[in-house]
């Protein structure tokens, strides 16, 4: 087994080079071994303790591999309820909604289509990460034997899309106003998903990519500037209310407004926060610290109590189950909903943007336009071998700055601000600058990056694009 494919949140890697069926079986009797170990008290008593589901994505070995995944699973005694070809969030539904004391998703999520993997959960769809268990489940894994031996756990087979539609649907207002949108589902699990939950209401969707042949026309990850052209093309051609373009496993989301300018994520974190806070006033609302400070602001303004977190859905959901928070946002797409079981989901985020389009009586982009009041780099890699060395030396350089160690370094003035985090798994450093005025922006942004290095290669559009809009979050800063 290559133990390069255990990551910090899921396990990934090249099929079949780097995981194949062996691997998935023994990773399922590992998971089995350990998950049932958890449950306590109350839970253990439920029909489905001793149970745990399985999905899978859409991609060509996804199959084989969760067909592999269940017989390691049921070989160490733990029955399996297998939920089919599904969106990662539906998962955690499924978790929730059957009782099980967890679940593995196989999915490479926005990966290119020759990789796979799996994704746990445990029970309630907590995460489980390097520190909550896959450590463990590593450990086991690696010291099987694979051997067919004698099976003892179940097989059952559920299609819970009608339950999974009421769920995702009962956070939809009645009576939305007909729109356009075009969505992209990346030849991802959206393509399954939109027309099943959303084909009864009064919405025209344009479809980009919905069909599963194996291959992807566009690498499923939708913060890739020149994987939006399609959806933007879309919306301008056909004058959408806005476009939505989804990740692999549909867990993330970029969307662009009626002009098709992008909406970063932060910045779309920042246009829900007082739909949400007026549903519950003076909640709390988690951001990743990569987010702009628009983000606090408006939590602020609007009555709310910020929590600021670091990046990673794993230290997300555990901050929004502390804070009993009503939702989250990260700037990589991933939104979460208290009443989601604290968990993201792609589709929910569509659910209550269309809440929020329906209701306006402007345009998404004049929603957004007062939001765009600062610039932003964006978050930029560079090759760095000693990261935890040139952190030191930022914080050092910066250090009559207010500085927290959070996630990587973080530095903020009265004026602008950078954060510097590591990869968990590259030789990279990730870089935020943002800044109130294009002139501070201007002189802090390339100050910073210099002593960064090499930054890591784009492709020719995206440098270009780049280089030409210098990601300045708005355009009408000074009127």
């Amino acid at each position: 087994m290559d133990f390069s494919i255990f990551k910090a949140y899921d396990i990934r890697g090249i099929y079949p080079d780097q995981l194949n069926e062996e691997d998935a079986w023994k990773i399922g009797c590992a998971t089995a071994r350990f998950l049932p170990s958890l449950v306590t008290g109350y839970e253990r008593g439920q029909a489905n303790a001793r149970s745990l589901c399985v999905g899978r994505d859409m991609r060509t070995h996804s199959k084989a591999l969760a067909n592999a995944l269940i017989e390691g699973i049921n070989a160490a005694g733990i029955n399996v309820i297998d939920i089919g070809m599904i969106d990662t969030p539906q998962m955690y539904f499924a978790v929730n909604h059957l009782g099980t004391c967890g679940g593995v998703q196989v999915t490479a999520s926005h990966n290119p289509a020759k990789y796979n993997g799996f994704k746990i959960s445990g029970l309630q769809a907590k995460p489980v990460g390097v520190d909550t268990g896959l450590k463990d489940i590593k450990h086991i894994a690696t010291a099987l034997i694979h051997t067919k031996g004698r099976v003892t756990g179940s097989i059952e087979k559920y299609d819970l899309t009608a339950d999974y539609k009421n769920h995702v649907l009962k956070f939809l207002k009645p009576n939305i106003k007909p729109m356009k949108i075009a969505i992209d589902a990346s030849n991802g699990m959206a393509g399954k998903m939109i027309p099943a939950l959303f084909g009864d209401l009064p919405i025209e969707i344009i479809a980009l990519n919905f069909e599963h042949t194996g291959k992807f026309k566009h690498e499923p990850n939708p913060l890739i500037e020149e994987n939006l052209a399609g959806v933007k093309t879309t919306v301008k051609k056909n004058k959408c209310n806005f476009g939505i373009c989804f990740d692999g496993d549909a867990d993330r989301l970029m969307m662009v407004d009626e002009k098709a300018a992008n909406i970063s994520c932060d910045l779309l974190t920042a246009l829900m926060v007082p739909y949400f806070l007026k549903k519950q006033p003076k909640a709390t609302v988690v951001y990743d610290l990569r987010s702009s400070w628009v983000v606090i602001e408006e939590i602020i303004k609007n009555g709310g109590t910020p929590r600021r977190e670091r990046v990673g859905h794993a230290f997300m959901k555990k901050a929004l189950r502390d804070s009993h928070a009503i939702f989250g946002g990260e700037v990589s797409g991933h939104f979460y909903y208290r009443d989601n079981f604290y968990a993201d989901s792609g589709l929910i985020t569509f659910v209550h943007v269309l809440n929020i389009v329906s209701e306006a009586k402007v345009p998404i982009s004049e929603l957004i336009k007062p939001l765009r009041r600062y610039y932003s780099s964006g978050e930029v890699n560079f090759e760095v071998e000693d990261k935890q060395a040139k952190m030191n030396e930022l914080a050092k350089r910066y250090n009559d700055g207010d500085i927290d160690y959070l996630d990587g370094v973080t530095v903020r003035y009265k004026d602008w601000w950078f954060n510097c985090r590591p990869s968990n798994t590259e030789p990279l450093l990730r870089l935020t600058v943002e800044a109130k005025t294009k002139k501070t922006f201007e002189e802090k942004f390339p100050e910073i990056a210099k002593q960064l290095g090499r930054p890591v290669k784009e492709k020719k559009k995206t440098r270009k694009k780049r280089k030409k809009t210098a990601i300045k979050k708005k355009k009408t800063h000074k009127k």
